[in-house]
């Protein structure tokens, strides 16, 4: 018996019953977390390029390519606020001196620091 489209490009079939019916679910992935950044990122996939998503989607790549995003925003950000606070002179020794002035200057970094790696990783 001649192969059918859907299984000359890789499609099978399961067995329901009486019925063959095909097998259209994708690929299962190995379900890796996805934290902050790559919800940001699949939210923004999601709202502005929907065929990529969609693609990722179908395809079975969804979590690894997010959690993949994930990864490199979070090394990122940390790498960031590490340099940015040498550079403004941020030391424990101003923790210990005046704990309020070290919060705020470390605030103020870490939100630039967000900034950085919302433009070039997570909106891009």
């Amino acid at each position: 018996m001649e192969k059918s489209l859907f299984e000359q490009m890789g499609g099978t079939y399961s067995r329901v019953g009486d019925y063959m019916l095909p097998d259209l679910l994708p690929p299962q992935e190995e379900a890796k977390p996805i934290g902050l950044w790559g919800q940001r990122h699949a939210r923004y996939l999601k709202q502005n390029h929907k065929v990529l998503y969609m693609n990722l989607l179908t395809s079975g790549k969804l979590n690894s390519y997010l959690a993949d995003i994930d990864e490199q925003a979070e090394e990122m950000f940390f790498r960031l606020v590490k340099q940015m606070a040498e550079r403004e002179g941020i030391t424990e020794q101003l923790k210990a001196e005046n704990a309020l002035e070290w919060v705020g200057r470390l605030n103020n970094i870490r939100a630039c620091a967000r900034e950085i790696v919302e433009k070039e990783i997570i909106y891009a």
